[in-house]
């Protein structure tokens, strides 16, 4: 290979710069004359944004930083990719650019929507003996992405969702007060609950962990969700909740949508948020108890002084797998991670057709939650513990982490 480009798409995540610094790495290993980056995805791709990765990661400290830097260093996009019968100037325009920059590899970071435009080009490639090869790279920390084991950046919003739990645990139960007061706490999720799955690890010697926790997997009943409000008031001076912001009922609307209509992106998906404050509303309003609403929102995903060592390794291990697959003349496949089964923790990389994983959601299994009393079975704890293992601490600068920045 000549040259290779590589781009964030989607959602950051605490780990999502890891891929970039893996595929740079590896790429210079295999003597790729050039290492372009695409800013804001294949939105700034289009409009001929692109750098050259050599100003920037020409040195170890560089990269280093880099991996302890949070978000998309390159820029993301929620861009989608007409189909080429709709746009066929929109597939001249990006196989004119990848020419006359002689890119041989085309790599993207990014979830189930950046899948999908990995399959259109690269089938536009085939269909019309383009030379270009493309490659995804799994990213999200929503975890949703089929095929795969888990997906990079999902250990480290799950190390800082249970983190963040434990600490709001303590401080909702430090004031004593004779009415119990309910903290209902809102984590990303929109129809798969892998996000809010991970509060489930709140609970440990040290901690009694959430008192229920939702999932958009099944549906919620707001009844119900009220009687064991008030089941768990007669018995506690502190409530927490952990809820899924997609949680819908049995109709199917967001819980969100009670209070106001939500508008859409790029991809048509509902802009969700607000699901805990209608909640804690409500129970205020049903019950006269004090309650109060918390959203994790970005925070989530941009924690990098709480990422998992292993997420961070993973991440980079995808980005390097990406390049020597693209090295190979593989293309239309995606880097996927399998775990061992029967032994200590263990990934194995390969590749798999893009067109298995392309706009398809996993969710969590059914057979993992538990119904009756609103948590985690202990399959789901077995599966993501591995996940959040070891920190890698941020490079500290007056106080506070530094991060690479883009120029």
């Amino acid at each position: 290979m000549k040259n290779i480009i590589i781009g964030q798409s989607g959602g950051p995540t605490a780990v999502i710069n890891s891929s970039v610094a893996g595929a740079y790495k590896k790429a210079k290993e295999l003597g790729v004359n050039k290492v372009y980056g695409m800013v804001y995805g294949i939105e700034g791709f289009l409009g001929e944004n692109i750098i050259d990765l050599d100003e920037y990661l020409n040195t170890d400290e560089n990269i280093k930083l880099l991996k302890r830097t949070p978000s998309a260093f390159l820029g993301s996009c929620r861009y989608k990719l007409p189909k080429y019968e709709d746009a066929p100037e929109v597939y001249a325009n990006i196989f004119t650019i990848l020419d006359k920059y002689d890119i041989d590899a085309f790599l993207y970071i990014g979830g189930n929507d950046s899948m999908d435009t990995i399959k259109m080009l690269s089938d536009y490639a085939k269909d019309n003996n383009k030379k270009q090869v493309f490659i995804g790279i799994p990213k999200t920390i929503d975890n949703d992405l089929p095929i795969t084991d888990h997906c990079p950046g999902y250990g480290s919003a799950a190390k800082y969702i249970a983190t963040s739990l434990k600490e709001i645990i303590r401080d909702n139960a430090s004031f004593g007060i004779k009415k119990p007061t309910v903290c209902i706490v809102e984590i990303m999720g929109r129809h798969a609950g892998w996000l809010t799955a991970a509060a489930a690890l709140a609970q440990d010697d040290t901690c009694e962990g959430v008192d229920a926790i939702y999932l958009p997997e099944i549906p919620f009943d707001i009844d119900k969700f009220t009687k064991k409000i008030e089941k768990l008031a007669q018995e506690k001076k502190s409530i927490v909740i952990a809820i899924s912001e997609g949680i819908q009922n049995a109709e199917g609307k967001f819980i969100c949508e009670l209070a106001t209509e939500r508008k859409v992106d790029a991809f048509g998906h509902k802009q969700l948020s607000g699901s805990a404050a209608t909640l804690a509303s409500i129970i205020a309003n049903k019950t006269g108890l004090k309650t109060r609403a918390v959203e994790l929102s970005t925070l989530q995903r941009a924690a990098a002084h709480l990422a998992s060592l292993t997420d961070i390794e993973e991440a980079e291990t995808v980005g390097a797998k990406a390049v020597e697959a693209a090295n190979d003349g593989k293309t239309g496949m995606m880097v996927i991670m399998e775990r061992e089964k029967d032994k200590k923790y263990s990934i194995n990389y390969s590749l798999y057709d893009i067109h298995s994983i392309a706009n398809v959601e996993k969710k969590v299994p059914r057979e993992w939650i538990c119904t009756k009393h609103n948590r985690l079975k202990t399959p789901y704890l077995s599966y993501v513990r591995p996940l959040i293992q070891g920190e890698l601490y941020p490079i500290f600068k007056d106080g506070v982490p530094s991060h690479l920045i883009r120029k």
